[in-house]
Order: structure tokens, then sequence, then C-alpha cells
């Protein structure tokens, strides 16, 4: 049997292919082009390696690894996949500490030829749209969320007090005062019906002259600096209408969210699309990341695994007689995935009775509210997995364990 490590870069892969003892069979720097390709299948064949005699282990670099991962695919092939931090880890194994795509290719067929590599599938089409869409929307309000701190940090330069005219300085009563009368002196020089007329108008008559006349109150009576205020206030209208671009992307992302999950409905009449989405706290937005980032329950032997992969597990720092207290939240794993449990979580001691109480027990244990939810997060985690992985609906009668699981009439969930 042959085994063939691929170092995986941007421009250029570096092959290494060893035999069962160990021993180098070829090594090869291939283009990550239709040529280079062709040239790898070409060396394959004078070897006689074909599907039956030769894997593959392909270091997950970025998202440069998929098109070799399909070519080869396409050939029958069989390949796997492993993690760059996994690699790294393992490297540990060998004495020496050189580090070049040459010895990480070798050390990658090694690792493949000892069995250390696990079994790698590509996503479904439907995983893969969810997973992109997902991850695109999270970077999205990421980028509405960096904006409007920068919105609020000019404010606080020109215009300190315009806060206190508002709940929400980006309601859309607010958004569009911003956009018109940006600086305070232009909204303190505004004739006060003609302010009236404009609340009154974008609040759907919920504001009216009481609330011009705070404003204009404000504006008159402001800190804030006119230093290269005109350059200050196309900032501040720009990143206003950036923010509503953004948004309304948002909206459409979730659109096509909806419309791929319908993918997952079993048959027209069932009530749920897929089973995750039936938990309390997970909506269609939430579900789509969960199930794009974990792709299929089966990828994972248990529930603790899904914990692990989504980088809400507890370091554990033990060494000889030192066993440490202060544990954080690792954070190896996928951000979407994490993220998209931390705000299900927040949303499950909404509705679930039983997961509010296990917050309100962290909580009086003095756990600090984030460790709570984290915890919350953790049993959300395998109960996503044992739901997914026996395709079964959430059911509210079932209690939860010490172990964490969820048993009805004895019965483990």
């Amino acid at each position: 049997m042959l085994y063939c490590g691929v170092d995986i870069a941007k421009h250029n892969h570096e092959i290494c292919i060893i035999d069962g003892q160990g021993n180098k069979v070829l090594e090869l720097n291939v283009n990550n082009t239709q040529t280079g390709f062709h040239k790898l299948k070409g060396h394959l064949e004078r070897i006689k390696a074909n599907p039956e005699t030769i894997q593959f282990c392909l270091e997950a670099t970025g998202h440069y690894w998929m098109t070799l991962y399909c070519y080869l695919q396409e050939l029958g092939y069989q390949s796997g996949v492993i993690n760059p931090i996994q690699s790294d880890a393992l490297r540990n194994m060998y004495v020496r500490k050189s580090k070049t795509d040459r010895k990480d290719a070798l050390i990658l067929a090694d690792l493949l030829r000892l069995g250390r590599v696990p079994e790698t599938a590509l996503a479904s089409e439907t995983a893969m749209k969810l997973q992109t869409l997902s991850r695109t929307r999270f970077e999205f309000v990421r980028q509405v969320g960096g904006l409007k701190n920068r919105v609020l940090g000019v404010l606080d330069r020109i215009f300190p007090e315009y806060p206190e005219c508002f709940s929400n300085v980006f309601v859309r009563t607010s958004r569009e005062l911003l956009k018109q009368f940006t600086a305070p002196e232009d909204l303190a020089d505004m004739d006060l019906s003609e302010l009236t007329e404009f609340l009154s108008k974008h609040s759907r008559n919920r504001l009216g002259k009481e609330r011009a006349e705070q404003i204009q109150a404000l504006a008159k009576g402001s800190i804030g600096i006119h230093l290269a205020l005109d350059a200050f206030t196309m900032q501040l209208r720009l990143m206003v209408e950036q923010i509503e671009f953004i948004e309304e992307q948002i909206k459409v992302i979730e659109e096509a969210i909806e419309q791929v999950m319908e993918e997952f409905r079993p048959t027209p009449d069932t009530p749920y699309r897929h089973v995750i989405e039936t938990i309390p706290g997970i909506g269609p937005v939430l579900a789509a990341a969960i199930i794009g980032e974990l792709v299929d329950a089966n990828n994972f032997k248990n529930g603790r695994s899904v914990v692990a992969y989504s980088g809400i597990d507890a370091t554990v720092r033990n060494s000889g007689q030192f066993e440490g207290t202060r544990n954080r939240m690792s954070k190896r794993g996928s951000p979407v995935l994490r993220h998209s449990l931390w705000l299900a979580a927040i949303n499950a001691r909404r509705y679930n009775p039983q997961l509010k109480e296990f917050y309100e027990k962290k909580i009086r244990e003095g756990k600090h509210s984030n460790v709570a939810n984290g915890a919350v997060a953790r049993k959300l985690a395998h109960l996503v997995y044992s739901l997914w992985k026996e395709q079964r609906p959430f059911d509210p009668n079932y209690k939860w364990t010490a172990s964490g699981t969820m048993v009805n009439a004895g019965q483990p969930l």
C-alpha cells in the first residue's frame, strides 16, 4: 500500500508518497492548476498507483485543498483531510523540530500510514449552501456591529448628547435624522415645526413636538467639537448608509437560507424542516448555521465531540500536583458554530424551563453569567447531536439527567 501526504498552499502543493515501511517512493511539487493536476495524475500512473493501492492525506489549509480533493475524488482516490491544528500537534511525535513544506508532506504521509488520519467526506450541496450563506451572514452582521461602534465614536466627538434623544441610536427615525441633519448645528437651527413633521413622518406619528424640542435643546447645548466637523459629519452619514445597505443584504441572505432549509423537510406535511429546528431557541437562521458547520451528526462520535468542535469546551490545566481552577473556553473550533450555540443558549433560557433552571442554578453557585450561558450552550450541543443523530424532534417531556442527557420513561435521549 502507498501513502501520499499533500502539504497544501495557494499556488503549489508539495507531495510525498511513501510505502508501507515508510520509504519514500516519490516527492513532487505540483501547481494548483489543471496542468499541475494532470502532472500528478501522470506520475501516479507511472508508479502504478491506482485507487486500490494508494491513499491521500491533505492538510486543510484554508479553502485551497478543496479543488485537489474534488479532483482526486473524481479519479476515484480515497482522501483524508486533517486540520492544521491537528497536524501541528502530531508533528511533536517526531524528534527533529524541522518545519518545511516537503517535511510536512512526509509527516502527513507517515500519519496516514500509521492510521492517524480520520476519514473525510465533503458536505452535501445543501449543507455547503447553508455553510456559505451562514458564514456570509455572520461576517455581515459582524461588519454592522463594527460600523455601529464607529458611529457611536463619531457622535461622542461631535454630538455626545445625541444618544439621549432616542432609546436606540439606530432606530429608523434616528437613522433618517442622522443622514439628513448630521451636525448639531443643523438640528439647532432647524425650524421646530419642520423638525416635528420630520419626526412624525418617520416614526409613524409616534414622535412629535415634545421630542423635537428635546432634540433641539440638546443640540443647542452640545459640547461637541467643531474641529474638522464637515469630515466627521460626512463619515457619519456614509456609515449610517453603509449599515442600511449591509442590513438589506442580510435580509436577502436570510431569504435564501429559508429557501435552502426547505430542502430538509422530510415530507410536505412534516411540521418542521430539520429536527434541530424544533429545539426551543433555535430558529431557521441559527439552525442553518449549525447544520452548515456540523454538516452531519454522523461525522461526530458523541455530543462531547460536537462541544469540542464548536470550541465551547473548557481548557484543562493540570500538571503534577497542580490543578488549574480558572479554566477558560477553548474557542478552538468553528466560530460560527460557537456563536450560534451561544445565541441559541440565550434564547433557550427563555423558552425551556429546565434550561432556565439550570442557568439560574449556575448563577446561584456564583458563576459569571457568561460561564453559566456557556454551560447551557454545552447542553444544547449535546441535545442537537442526540436529536439529529436519531432524527427525533424535540419533546418537552424529556427530563435532563445529571450526566447532561435527557430521559423519558427511563430511556436516554
